[in-house]
């Protein structure tokens, strides 16, 4: 695609002496007339990238003079990104399992001292590529380096969308790409933390009391689901598990509290939002119930958060949580009047003074350790 423009301008009258080194006896005076110069700037088409469609060669072509256009084209792009064979551009990762997990990192600024990592467990239905993605480039701005993934069956990972046949084997899932960060030479030595929003709040806790001298600290927000299922249902669980029958509400009304945000959340498109398979269902019951009975083996420091007037999880197992923790430094914070999604569903000054809460919190653990 030949893209030109014409420009048209007028030069200025010159009217100079020019000095000589031997100097001429007489005086040269240069004047240049008025004149009409035009100048074609061309954009040459750029060669065929190999490998992509005719289509995706097109819209490579585009004028990308404007940053609308070229957030379109990177848009257009972005599988093919995905698909690169370079380590940088990994962003899905297979597992053990042999199942392809989604995972993003967000980093602070080059030349900002990493303080420590802080590894993300979403919620139920949910996925770390749409509201958590402004939480996490707070946290790093702040200097920690943010780790997320989605779950098996959630997000953008493989699976049976929003099916979880065994939530062991989703914390084991956890548990195995969390230890490869950990791993990683540029976080080996530094603090690392848990936070967890929702059911992800369960994973975080379900991680620690599998390896429980691992983590420095756990975040959990809304810790864990309520318990509302007749007993009919467990037999039909083990009979059609990937049924969507387990009764559900409509969670938007009750968990995003300001109504501007409720609207934003249906831009949130891959997130599971149809009634909850009955194996889901039972399994959230059933690490619900552990938990509470494992409740005095969570030894980590915790920071646990929760909206006051939420009606998707009752505040009341946050603070059963954190009178039977064993843990010797644990902080609760109720948030008056807030709903379920307090990380990105309360007013602006709500969200921002949550979100320093939990910066505050990390900044003390990592300045004693």
């Amino acid at each position: 695609m030949e893209l030109s423009k014409t420009f048209r301008f007028q030069s200025q009258n010159l009217s100079s002496f020019i000095p000589l080194k031997n100097q001429l006896p007489f005086t040269t005076k240069l004047i240049n007339k008025p004149k009409i110069t035009r100048l074609t700037v061309t954009a040459k088409r750029k060669p065929p990238i190999e490998g992509v469609s005719e289509e995706l060669n097109n819209i490579a072509c585009y004028n990308l003079d404007f940053a609308y256009t070229r957030r379109r084209v990177r848009s257009a792009f972005t599988e093919v990104h995905q698909q690169l064979d370079h380590c940088l551009f990994k962003w899905y990762e297979r597992n053990s399992r042999g199942l392809e997990i989604f995972c993003k990192s967000w980093m602070p600024e080059p030349g900002i001292p990493i303080k420590a990592s802080v590894c993300f467990c979403h919620g139920y239905g949910d996925t770390c590529t749409f509201f958590f993605e402004g939480v996490a480039r707070r946290i790093a701005a702040s200097g920690y380096a943010v780790f997320a993934m989605d779950y098996p069956g959630f997000g953008l990972s493989e699976g049976l969308h929003g099916y979880i046949p065994n939530f062991d084997d989703l914390v084991d899932d956890v548990i195995e790409h969390y230890t490869q960060i950990k791993a990683r030479p540029d976080m080996r030595e530094l603090p690392r933390f848990l936070l967890g929003q929702s059911m992800g709040g369960a994973v975080s806790l379900k991680v620690h009391l599998k390896e429980p001298d691992n983590w420095d600290g756990v975040i959990a927000d809304d810790v864990l689901p309520p318990e509302a299922i007749m007993k009919v249902l467990t037999l039909l669980s083990k009979v059609m598990p990937k049924a969507k029958l387990f009764p559900n509400q409509d969670l938007a009304e009750l968990a995003i509290r300001e109504p501007s945000k409720r609207k934003l959340a249906v831009y949130n498109v891959i997130c599971y939002e149809d009634n909850p398979r009955l194996r889901t269902g039972m399994e959230l019951l059933r690490i619900t119930k552990e938990i509470e009975s494992k409740v005095e083996k969570v030894s980590a420091p915790l920071f646990i958060l929760h909206g006051a007037a939420d009606k998707v999880t009752d505040p009341l197992v946050s603070q059963f949580l954190y009178e039977n923790a064993s843990s010797k430094d644990k902080t609760l914070k109720l948030y008056e009047n807030g709903y379920h999604c307090i990380l990105e569903g309360e007013p602006d000054d709500r969200i921002h003074a949550i979100h320093d809460d939990i910066v505050s919190w990390l900044d003390f653990r990592c300045s004693i350790k």
